[in-house]
């Protein structure tokens, strides 16, 4: 059986070089497919390729953006 590698946030945020809140936010919003195991996020390999294939979706920040923000940014385009 192969072994499956799994990051934790941390490891992430070096990897994407983004925040632990964005990658947080990956995976509330669905972009970022993550295990909670204890009190720790989990990625894995396979989730983390998927997720850099295909990026974020169009209107992702709408979804994790608080309304006022998402109106604004609206406004800005």
């Amino acid at each position: 059986m192969a072994e499956t590698k799994v990051y934790t946030m941390e490891e992430l945020t070096g990897i994407l070089k983004v925040t632990r809140r964005s990658i947080y936010n990956y995976v509330k919003a669905g972009q970022l497919k993550a295990v909670k195991i204890g009190r720790e996020w989990r990625v894995t390999q396979k989730a983390l390729d998927d997720f850099l294939e295909h990026g974020t979706e169009a209107g992702y920040y709408e979804t994790v953006a608080p309304p006022s923000q998402a109106k604004r940014r609206k406004a800005r385009s």
